[in-house]
């Protein structure tokens, strides 16, 4: 630690309070987090703050974050490897990390969600990194409880400027672009989206095959499974389409989990992949373990865990910053499941109903 920093880590509660006019009581408050301040002298506390160049991620309090994954399972592949990151990150900066589950439903009054204690605990966890599905009520309890957190801004349900909040993101929809790209380059037409929509990663990978479509004259061609099941939407997906005689030479499913149903349905149906159906996914958890390996779109989640961290230590060290946003850019990644068309048939360029297949 530089000189500066050691002596303004050491600034005490007493002449902050002074510097801005307040009880020390009330200093203690808004260095602890709390949202009970009322927000004229919450401002004049964190303008001294930043006027003295104080670190508030550098005094002398727990330096614990907390890993919490709403709404999903703790074995889901992709998170895993977020928490990794996350991990890795902490240790650089010196800070330990908690793993938490959290399951709550989005019709569910910010007052009302029953977030794990441990989390409310300004002496034991610092601030939360918000990974798996998760809805504005937890935004908002977050926030009115003086609860410093970031979130995977994918996976995120609402717009994370109108909720406020720091995000990372991946950047899928460009990578979900140049994967429809690929595929109209290799003569397809007839490319069918695969996800449920429902879903904030599915959304975001339909709007950039979207994209690709319409740049190409072509009408985006959907199948949305109402399900959480990726490899169950892939599968009764690619079965409706085929039962309903689609016309299906591309399919772009929205995660790899889809892409393996996709595979399951063409092999159950007699077809084979790429010669009856061309196949890409989203995010390269296990693309290169299927056959044949799959083409897909990398995401690095390693690297989303490492940015949520240093995202969340610098809104904890500087608190009236305004929301930021960081997207990891993504990587196309040409596989074994895609063929060309040698004599491509156009499809007419109309607009499709965007309708469930079930």
């Amino acid at each position: 630690m530089s000189k500066n920093n050691l002596r303004t880590s050491k600034t005490g509660l007493r002449e902050i309070a002074s510097a801005a006019g307040v009880s020390i009581s009330t200093a203690s408050r808004v260095l602890n987090g709390s949202s009970r301040v009322d927000p004229s002298l919450q401002k004049s506390v964190l303008d001294v703050v930043a006027k003295l160049n104080i670190d508030l991620s550098q005094r002398d309090k727990a330096k614990s974050l907390a890993f919490l994954v709403g709404n999903r399972g703790m074995n889901d592949a992709f998170h895993s490897r977020i928490l990794l990151g996350a991990e890795a990150s902490c240790v650089a900066h010196g800070w330990d990390i908690l793993f938490l589950c959290f399951n709550y439903s989005p019709n569910t009054p910010w007052k009302e969600l029953p977030l794990p204690k441990v989390v409310q605990r300004h002496d034991m966890v610092r601030g939360v990194l918000l990974t798996g599905t998760n809805f504005g009520n937890l935004i908002e309890l977050l926030y009115n409880k003086g609860i410093t957190s970031v979130a995977l801004g994918n996976n995120l349900i609402g717009d994370p400027k109108l909720l406020n909040t720091d995000a990372v993101f991946s950047d899928d929809i460009q990578g979900s672009t140049d994967a429809t790209r690929y595929l109209i380059s290799l003569g397809h037409r007839d490319i069918w989206f695969l996800g449920n929509n429902h879903l904030p990663w599915f959304a975001r990978c339909y709007s950039g095959y979207c994209r690709a479509m319409e740049e190409a004259g072509l009408a985006p061609r959907q199948c949305s499974i109402d399900s959480e099941d990726s490899e169950e939407i892939g599968y009764l997906g690619i079965k409706s389409l085929l039962a309903r005689g689609e016309r299906v030479t591309a399919v772009f499913a929205g995660n790899d989990p889809t892409a393996h149903g996709v595979y399951k349905g063409l092999r159950d149906s007699g077809m084979s992949i790429p010669d009856d159906v061309s196949v890409v996914g989203c995010n390269d958890t296990f693309g290169g373990m299927l056959y044949p390996a799959l083409t897909t779109v990398r995401e690095f989640p390693e690297q989303l865990g490492k940015q949520m961290v240093e995202l969340l230590l610098n809104r904890i060290a500087k608190p009236s910053l305004a929301p930021q946003a960081v997207t990891v850019p993504t990587q196309f990644i040409k596989r074994d499941s895609c063929r060309p068309i040698s004599t491509p048939i156009e499809s007419p360029a109309k607009e499709i109903p965007l309708e469930s297949c079930l």
